[in-house]
């Protein structure tokens, strides 16, 4: 669990509300429905004619690994390839192919599955390299999403203003009206720009974060499996690999 994008969270809704009643707005004038429906209902609709199915799909599909991002233990899998460089000096290349049923990260059966086939080191990392990129820019383009709302939103929230200010515009023969109009346009401002600062950008940076970490991972562990090919020596693919870890 990530505590920190708990802790995020909840310091951005202390914030916005407190401010709110320090500032003397109260908290009632945080609740518009129409703020809502322009800017939320606005946003999302946005998005939705800005990405593909698929690539919403898999967004909302790493959403909570802002709150619990993949587990990655570089240290237990620097370990493990070290183990298979002394079972493969040991008995050769195919006496890692019982391990192949035991591995359950796709990534790294593929890259054990072209090193007990006998595979050249550069086809391997040609091979692999192209996996790396391709789920990489996958997950780059979900996290995307989240800053395309963070892009969109503040927009949306000068266009609620507007619109409230026409509204305001309409009573001008009425000054009881006036002022309580002209908050009620603000709120929609405060949606937009609130919600792309406080949710929207961040999570998109927490995600991309995220996937980097996993990258620099499946870099280290793609080296290690380069380096049985090539038949290095255990311990010094252990200190290669170490070096991923600073």
């Amino acid at each position: 669990m990530d505590i920190l994008s708990l802790i995020g969270i909840a310091l951005a809704l202390f914030a916005v509300l407190v401010g709110a009643v320090l500032k003397g707005a109260g908290l009632h004038a945080l609740l518009s429905s129409a703020a809502f429906m322009i800017v939320v209902v606005g946003t999302f609709a946005s998005i939705l004619i800005q990405t593909p199915a698929r690539v919403m799909k898999h967004a909302f599909g790493i959403l909570p690994w802002i709150f619990r991002p993949p587990v990655l233990k570089p240290e237990e899998q620097i370990q493990k390839i070290v183990e298979w460089s002394q079972s493969a000096r040991r008995q050769g290349l195919l006496g890692l192919e019982p391990l192949l049923a035991e591995e359950t990260d796709p990534f790294l059966r593929k890259g054990l599955q072209l090193v007990i086939d006998g595979g050249e080191p550069d086809a391997i990392r040609d091979i692999l390299e192209v996996e790396l990129d391709s789920r990489e820019a996958a997950d780059l383009r979900a996290a995307k999403v989240f800053e395309g709302m963070g892009i969109y939103a503040p927009t949306l929230g000068i266009i609620g203003a507007v619109l409230g200010l026409m509204a305001v515009m309409q009573n001008l023969a009425d000054p009881s009206k006036l002022g309580q109009g002209i908050a009620a346009a603000f709120t929609a401002t405060v949606y937009g720009i609130g919600l792309a600062n406080l949710l929207f950008l961040p999570v998109a940076n927490k995600l991309k974060t995220v996937i980097a970490a996993q990258t620099h991972v499946r870099e280290m562990l793609l080296e290690g499996m380069i380096s049985i090919a090539q038949g290095e020596n255990p311990r010094a693919i252990e200190a290669k690999l170490t070096g991923y870890l600073n």
